[in-house]
């Protein structure tokens, strides 16, 4: 008998249109702002649903009916929850998620739906959660006193990492061997043109 296979999509919820509103409260603590606790399990699988409508039709609606989308855990503390849908569909729900623009509650804020881990188990997905959780509170409490210097660059993933110059690819071929390639671009150029 073969099992279902599953994915499970750790997502969560950042705030990027509060960030500098308010004085003496880092970015990093603005982003990741608790969500409102209105915001309920159904509520965001009943607006994903919707989403997936809009953009994907029917297609996307059925695959999503029989692919068991549901929540298995919503956090509105760390802004972070779990969804579960069938392996073969985990890239339109994907899809559908990075589309949504605001919280599915009324008057919901503007925010940004971050996937950050996909796992074939939910051990794993709880697992990042907590890592991530307690990388948070670490960087908020080593950084409390200072802003980051690149706020959309940590929802990319990308603050505070070193950057590097690329060097120039020198070539170790030939003039003759040179020539060999150039020509041959040219003769592949007739034959695809008739």
């Amino acid at each position: 008998m073969v099992r279902i296979k599953e994915r499970y999509l750790l997502v969560n919820i950042l705030y990027p249109t509060e960030l500098g509103s308010k004085q003496g409260i880092p970015d990093l603590v603005l982003l990741n702002s608790p969500t409102t606790d209105y915001l309920t399990p159904g509520a965001l699988i009943r607006a994903l649903r919707a989403e997936i409508a809009i953009n994907f039709g029917d297609y996307g609606s059925g695959a999503i009916e029989g692919g068991g989308l549901s929540i298995k855990y919503l956090s509105p503390a760390t802004s972070t929850f779990i969804l579960k849908i069938n392996r073969p569909y985990y890239r339109l729900v994907w899809t559908a998620l990075t589309m949504m623009d605001s919280v599915p509650v009324r008057d919901g804020k503007p925010c940004v739906f971050r996937v950050v881990h996909v796992s074939g188990t939910i051990r794993r997905a709880e697992e990042e959660a907590i890592r991530r959780a307690r990388s948070l509170c670490i960087a908020v409490q080593d950084g409390h006193d200072r802003k980051l210097q690149d706020p959309l660059g940590n929802i990319f993933g990308q603050a505070g990492r070193p950057t590097r110059q690329a060097k120039k690819a020198t070539s170790n071929l030939t003039s003759t061997e040179t020539s060999v390639y150039e020509t041959s671009d040219v003769e592949m150029a007739e034959v695809s043109e008739g």
